[in-house]
């Protein structure tokens, strides 16, 4: 059975945010602060959650560590970000184990529950991101900063709301995977309904609400082992309750 599309979409985003999302959280590049007074012209000093570095425009020399003079760490909107950015990257690695385990990676066919409950994790994962960069982004002038400095946006505001974005669209995209097992669930509660005679061929018609397509590919099989079995052609070829198997040529067919 192929993989769904929806499970593909997201799987693929999902780890394409926890990279994105992982590099916006660790680099100390939130905001950029450059032309602060009593300082070289072409210093620029990155601002992010967890350091603060200064670098040097003309020989690319950088310097972390440096003194919080200005008590920037100590403000709301940085500690609310040291604790969504990390609790969003747990999240979003759980949620991504728990995708695996429904896509279809280990088993010949996947399973929905799983792949939804890992869509839901990834959903909920961008959100906190999603709202510890856009509180920073709101608050960014609001912070404390040398007097007659100039104040840019750092790349990983940028980063935080590509993976904030992917990792919604991704937990979106598995979470339809609910649709299929509730899907799934109404077509084997019919089959529990319904018993095949032994010799009819054709799938009964059920409710309306249930495809009866759908509802005769859930009885059909793989080949029967008669092509496998040299001995005993006609073994999986007897009909059972509860099981629908196409008609292929064998010897009993002769």
């Amino acid at each position: 059975m192929r993989t769904p599309v929806p499970m593909i979409v997201g799987i693929v985003l999902g780890p394409c945010g926890l990279i994105l999302t992982l590099t916006s959280t660790l680099a100390p590049n939130w905001r950029d602060v450059s032309k602060i007074p009593g300082m070289a012209t072409d210093i620029i000093q990155h601002q992010g959650l967890w350091d603060i570095c200064e670098e040097s425009e003309s020989t690319h020399d950088t310097k972390c560590n440096i003194q919080d003079s200005l008590e920037y760490f100590s403000q709301q909107p940085v500690q609310v970000s040291k604790g969504l950015m990390p609790s969003s990257l747990a999240v979003l690695v759980l949620g991504l184990v728990v995708a695996s385990l429904g896509v279809r990676c280990w088993t010949e066919t996947p399973h929905s529950l799983p792949a939804g409950l890992g869509g839901l994790l990834l959903f909920i994962s961008g959100m906190l991101s999603l709202v510890a960069v856009s509180w920073y982004t709101n608050e960014l002038d609001n912070l404390p900063v040398v007097v007659n400095s100039t104040l840019q946006v750092g790349y990983c505001l940028v980063l935080g709301y590509l993976g904030s974005c992917l990792e919604i669209i991704g937990g979106i995209s598995l979470t339809l995977s609910f649709y299929q097992y509730y899907k799934e669930r109404k077509l084997k509660k019919a089959a529990m309904n319904y018993n095949y005679p032994p010799a009819s061929k054709q799938v009964p018609a059920v409710a309306s609400s249930i495809d009866n397509a759908d509802l005769e590919m859930y009885y059909r099989t793989p080949t029967p082992r008669s092509y496998t079995n040299a001995l005993d052609v006609l073994g999986d070829e007897q009909a059972s309750t509860y099981t629908y198997r196409s008609r292929l040529p064998c010897d009993s067919d002769l």
